[in-house]
């Protein structure tokens, strides 16, 4: 029987590659959207209602999920937006949202499927991050702030899940070619003393975007984690990272062995 996957966010970017991959592979795929009406005729797989910035629709998510589509095997958490432009410009309303959405809203989903599988004793959580959860660029500070407790909180998440037998992987996307800047928040609030670091910082962000490889690989590195029985928990997408993210890998990689060595003589 083929595993049954539920993907957040899956009718735009990410979300839509991912499980279309996932679906063209013989996985019984669910996807969600805030609108899954917009999409029922178009998408080869089932799609649910699902918003992130609202606590009845998280917390409803679990009956609908489990009663009219049974047991759940994997969860990938893909859901989220972009908040964009200078910190200091970006009215902290806008700030709150961004982390309401990309913490907060895929922490709940993320509980709600959690008795389920400790349950079952199985399970696999698959979050997507971004390469800006581990390295900040300019006017990307409250998305990037988002993507770090993601990373922070999956990585502590881990460990309390190993002994019922629940894998937790992110993975981290560099540049790709999505949609993910015409969806961007922004504000029109200007301080005239970023005008330069403005113009410069999106004339790199139009550079970065026509240089962007192509989005499919994602897709293909999350199915390869959907198909590894204990995938590592960070799994970069994308060529030409830097030296610096190879580094605090290989640093955590060493924090990580003395953690897990100590858990184990307990």
């Amino acid at each position: 029987m083929p595993q049954t996957i539920l993907v957040t966010g899956a009718s735009s970017g990410f979300g839509l590659l991912i499980a279309t991959k996932l679906h063209e592979k013989g996985y019984k795929v669910i996807g969600t959207s805030r609108n899954p009406e917009k999409y029922a005729i178009k998408l080869p797989f089932k799609m649910i209602a699902l918003d992130l910035d609202s606590e009845p629709s998280i917390n409803s998510l679990s009956d609908r999920l489990f009663k009219e589509i049974g047991p759940l095997d994997i969860l990938i958490n893909n859901a989220g937006f972009l908040v964009n432009g200078i910190a200091e410009e970006i009215p902290i309303e806008l700030g709150r949202k961004q982390f309401e959405t990309n913490f907060w809203g895929t922490i709940q989903v993320t509980n709600t499927v959690l008795p389920h599988f400790r349950k079952q004793k199985s399970g696999k959580i698959i979050t997507v991050g971004s390469i800006t959860g581990l390295v900040a660029f300019p006017t990307t500070a409250y998305y990037a702030a988002s993507k770090h407790a993601l990373e922070g909180y999956y990585k502590a998440l881990r460990y309390e899940l190993t002994e019922f037998n629940i894998r937790v992987a992110m993975i981290e996307p560099g540049s790709f070619k999505t949609n993910i800047m015409e969806n961007a928040s922004t504000t029109l609030n200007r301080i005239e003393d970023y005008n330069s670091l403005r113009t410069k910082s999106e004339k790199y962000a139009d550079f970065i975007v026509e240089q962007g490889e192509d989005a499919a690989m994602v897709a293909e590195k999350v199915l390869k984690v959907v198909q590894t029985d204990k995938p590592q928990f960070r799994n970069l997408v994308g060529k030409g990272l830097s030296v610096l993210i190879n580094l605090q890998h290989f640093a955590y990689g060493i924090l990580e062995k003395k953690v897990l060595k100590q858990l184990n003589k307990s």
